[in-house]
C-alpha cells in the first residue's frame, strides 16, 4: 500500500511537469499544441540512449531539453503561416512521425521493443529510501517549475502572452513580435515537458515508442482543462484529480471484483465524466484563470 501512494504521486508528479508545460503554451499563449507529448519523448529517449552508450544520465537529460527546445523553435517557426487548427494538426503529425521514427529506427532507439534497464536516479539507496527519494526530488522540481510558471505568468511576458491569446492584431499594433512570442512560449514548454519525460524514463527504467502516443496528449489536456487553464495552481489540481481517479480505480476493481477491462472501461468513463462535468458546470476549469481588470 505504502508503495502504491508513493508511486501514484511519483507519476503525478512527473505528469505535473509536462501539464504545466502544456499550460504556458495552451493556457498563457492560446496555442492548440497536439502534439505536446513528441517534447517528452524526446527527453525520454535522449536519457535512455546516452544511459545505453555510457555517457551519464545528466548529459542525456540535458540533450533531451535542448533537441526538445530545438524542435519547439522548427514549430513555432512553422506555424507563421497556418491558422490555429491546421497549426494544431500539423503538431500532431509531428508527435506522430517522431513515434514511427522510433519504432522503426532500431539501431538508435531499439524499436518497438525500446530501451530497458534504466537506472533510477537513487538506485543505490535501500528500499523504500530509493523509491522516497526520487518522489521527494519530482516533487521539488514541481515546486520549482510552478514557482516559475506563476512568474512567469504574472510578469511581462505572461501578460505578452495574454494580449497575444486573445487580441493578437492589438498585441502586433502594440509592438509585440508575435513570432518570438509563440517561440518563447514554445520553448519553454519544451524544457519542462522534456524534464518530466527523462524523469519518467528513469521511475520506470524504459523507454519506448508507446510513450509518444496520441492519448498521452490529450491525457494532459484533460487534466490543464478540468483544472483550469492558465492557471497553475489549477493544472495541478487537475493532475491530481486525474491520477486520483487512476488510483481509485484498482481498490474499486478489488472491492467489487471487477475484471480488467472493466476496470479499463471504468477508469476512462470516470475521467470522462469528471471532464464533461466541468465543460458543463465549469467550463473555465474549476480555479479559472484569474484575469487583471483594468478600472476605467
Amino acid at each position: 500500500m505504502f508503495d502504491f501512494f508513493i508511486s501514484s504521486l511519483t507519476i503525478a508528479g512527473i505528469y505535473a511537469l509536462m501539464a504545466l508545460g502544456l499550460n504556458l503554451q495552451a493556457g498563457y499563449a492560446g496555442l492548440l499544441n497536439f502534439g505536446h507529448i513528441a517534447f517528452a519523448g524526446l527527453g525520454a529517449y535522449s536519457t535512455g540512449i546516452f544511459i545505453r552508450e555510457g555517457l551519464g544520465a545528466f548529459p542525456g537529460a540535458l540533450f533531451g531539453v535542448i533537441v526538445a527546445m530545438a524542435l519547439a523553435w522548427c514549430i513555432a517557426r512553422l506555424g507563421r503561416e497556418l491558422a490555429a487548427d491546421y497549426w494544431a494538426i500539423v503538431t500532431l503529425a509531428i508527435a506522430e512521425i517522431l513515434r514511427t521514427f522510433a519504432t522503426n529506427e532500431d539501431w538508435l532507439t531499439e524499436g518497438a521493443q525500446g530501451i530497458g534497464n534504466l537506472p533510477s536516479l537513487f538506485d543505490s539507496w535501500p528500499r523504500p529510501y530509493d523509491s522516497i527519494a526520487f518522489l521527494v526530488f519530482v516533487l521539488l522540481a514541481v515546486a520549482v517549475a510552478a514557482w516559475l510558471c506563476t512568474r512567469l505568468g504574472n510578469g511581462r511576458l505572461g501578460r505578452a502572452l495574454r494580449v497575444m491569446r486573445e487580441q493578437p492584431k492589438l498585441a502586433a499594433c502594440m509592438g509585440y513580435d508575435l513570432v518570438a512570442l509563440r517561440t518563447r512560449s514554445l520553448m519553454s514548454a519544451a524544457a519542462l515537458t522534456a524534464l518530466g519525460g527523462s524523469l519518467y524514463a528513469h521511475y520506470m527504467s524504459f523507454v519506448g515508442p508507446d510513450y509518444m502516443v496520441a492519448a498521452e496528449t490529450f491525457l494532459l489536456w484533460t487534466m490543464i482543462m478540468i483544472g483550469g487553464l492558465g492557471n497553475t495552481a489549477g493544472v495541478l489540481l487537475g493532475v491530481l484529480l486525474v491520477q486520483g481517479a487512476y488510483t481509485l480505480v484498482p481498490f474499486v476493481k478489488d472491492l467489487f471484483g471487477f475484471g480488467t477491462d472493466v476496470a479499463g472501461a471504468l477508469r476512462l468513463g470516470l475521467i470522462g465524466f469528471i471532464l464533461l462535468a466541468c465543460l458543463l458546470w465549469r467550463s473555465e476549469g474549476l480555479l479559472p484563470e484569474k484575469v487583471r481588470k483594468v478600472s476605467p
